[in-house]
């Protein structure tokens, strides 16, 4: 009787850990290919080559690159340097990547940037949020950027108990945002066990001086986040549930979901047109091929648009699609004035003429 007990407790625990397996698959997309969807004037910018993680451009064409990400798990091609934060003029001819000066004090060694956000005060100054991971640990560093010396001057580091496995910001002044976790375990271990369990503990925070809460829960992962250009509406990126959720911002700053848009894709970041209020999605086609990493099966990279996002029927555009051949892994897009950047978690960086 004994053996037969263990025999189906072991078949129990077979049956759970092939259904996990097979529900992880279908969260990556495991069995997707991406047909190619190419744009006719693009090129690899020079200069970045280890990643440009996430990209925020002001609304005068001055875009913010964060380069240099290490994650657990993910793949990095220079895995001992620090990370950095490139600085590209979409209003030059011929626009090229910079990198930007930090000032002195602030630990260049452990550099590791991964979100990032821009915000423009009242008297033109200009403040950039970035989401670290200084020994894979998470903190949001706040920079001013003084824009005629290309340097950025770190003004103070943000840590707090509810920011502890921190994906993407949105700034909402120069000392308030709103951040997403990605896991609700910061430990790398516990991080994959969540996610092999399907478990939606990740969420949203709202951070200020005087108040730091959650303000939305019950996420796979979630990652990019960004706000309306008439601040009414917060969009969040669900990673592993291929969605994008709209939620409604208010006075508290609290948020309530307003719709949650389905889409057959990994969607990373979100950047938002400034002018049209566009969505433009960097995403993964197939999740397995990002985090099992294989130089003979690359991971691809996609690109959406999604236009009316809050009405009845929002239009979803596939942009720009391929295997990796050129582009891997893309994690961002950001538009501006005809221009479009697309940046990956690990590679390189394109720039596209529209």
């Amino acid at each position: 009787m004994g053996k037969v007990l263990v025999l189906a407790l072991a078949g129990i625990l077979a049956a759970l850990l092939g259904e996990r397996l097979m529900e992880l698959r279908r969260k990556l997309n495991g069995s997707r290919e991406v047909e190619p969807v190419e744009l006719p004037n693009c090129h690899l910018i020079k200069g970045i080559e280890r990643g440009s993680e996430d990209i925020d451009i002001l609304p005068d064409g001055l875009a913010f690159i964060s380069s240099g990400l290490k994650y657990p798990g993910l793949n990095s091609f220079a895995p001992d340097k620090p990370g950095e934060i490139f600085l590209m003029d979409l209003n030059d001819e011929k626009p090229r990547a910079i990198e930007l000066r930090i000032s002195r004090g602030f630990d260049l060694a452990s550099f590791n940037p991964h979100g990032i956000s821009t915000y423009i005060d009242k008297d033109d100054s200009v403040y950039l949020f970035v989401v670290n991971h200084p020994e894979f640990k998470s903190t949001v560093e706040v920079f001013k950027f003084v824009e005629d010396e290309n340097a950025l001057v770190h003004l103070k580091t943000i840590r707090h108990e509810l920011l502890s496995s921190l994906n993407d910001v949105v700034a909402l002044g120069p000392d308030h945002f709103y951040a997403t976790n990605d896991h609700y375990f910061s430990d790398s271990i516990l991080m994959y066990l969540e996610m092999f369990l399907g478990l939606t503990w990740s969420n949203v925070v709202y951070y200020s001086p005087t108040e730091v809460k959650e303000v939305a829960s019950g996420f796979y992962s979630a990652n990019g986040i960004n706000i309306s250009p008439d601040k009414k509406y917060v969009y969040v990126a669900d990673l592993l549930a291929h969605s994008i959720h709209v939620m409604e911002k208010h006075a508290n700053w609290s948020l309530t979901q307003l719709k949650v848009l389905e889409l057959d894709t990994l969607v990373d970041n979100l950047s938002v047109d400034p002018y049209t209020g566009d969505i433009w999605g960097g995403c993964h086609p197939n999740g397995m091929k990002l985090l099992f990493y294989d130089p003979e099966n690359l991971p691809g990279s996609e690109v959406i648009r999604i236009q009316n996002i809050v009405s009845a029927k929002p239009t979803v555009t596939q942009v720009y699609a391929e295997n990796g051949s050129v582009l891997e892994g893309s994690s961002v897009a950001a538009v501006h004035s005809g221009k479009l950047l697309i940046g990956t978690v690990f590679h390189r960086a394109l720039y596209c003429e529209l």
